[in-house]
């Protein structure tokens, strides 16, 4: 799940994040009521009471654990982050020209279905409080470097095999996210829908010419 996300929270992925992200059966409950809340109701209609319907017990269970809205939101953009990062190391594969092709996919999907457009508009949303949020602004901040550092490392990990070209992998990288991050904001603000396809293939065209060996 991403803003940059699409990696998303189901319940179906909660026994992996225990795993690696270290989160308690109690905090992965909180953090699922949390997405089908805001799923439903987005970040402006968002309150602990709707969160505690989700999860089906009072508010004070939440309270528990987090001290606020903003505290509890700040934690499940740590928790979208986990998600997404051990979904790209599952599908890892042995061809980095195909796991760059996958990255691109999960963050900036050709053709995504209603709840996958749900998601990124609910990301976007919250990305919009970072700018004068602070807990959002260092949440978002950590997001864009793991964003950053995955695909940084598909690309060193081509070169070093030889199916890329030595290359800036942090320019590359820093490249892509942003012309990611720009047409999902795109596309979540407006009705051209053509933009998204002719941004892949733009940035398929780019990473052609960057990493292609002559």
């Amino acid at each position: 799940m991403t803003d940059g996300c699409d990696g998303e929270v189901t319940d179906d992925a909660t026994d992996d994040a225990k795993a690696d992200g270290g989160w308690t059966d109690a905090e992965e409950e909180i953090m699922l009521a949390t997405y089908r809340a805001l799923l439903e109701h987005g970040y402006a209609g968002l309150s602990i009471s709707r969160i505690a319907d989700e999860l089906d017990k009072s508010k004070a269970s939440i309270y528990y654990h987090y001290d606020s809205k903003d505290d509890l939101l700040g934690a499940f953009l740590a928790y979208a982050a986990d998600r997404f990062q051990s979904s790209i190391l599952t599908e890892s594969g042995d061809d980095p020209r195909e796991d760059l092709e996958r990255v691109i996919e999960k963050l900036l999907p050709l053709r995504p279905d209603e709840e996958e457009r749900q998601i990124q508009a609910v990301f976007l949303g919250l990305r919009g409080q970072a700018v004068t949020n602070a807990t959002f602004r260092e949440q978002f901040t950590e997001l864009d470097e793991q964003l950053a550092a995955t695909i940084r490392e598909v690309v060193e990990r081509g070169i070093d095999e030889g199916a890329f070209r030595d290359v800036d992998a942090d320019r590359v990288a820093e490249h892509v996210l942003a012309t990611i991050n720009g047409a999902m904001y795109g596309r979540a603000t407006s009705d051209r829908e053509t933009a998204v396809a002719a941004v892949r293939v733009s940035l398929s065209s780019y990473l052609d010419a960057e990493l292609r060996r002559s």
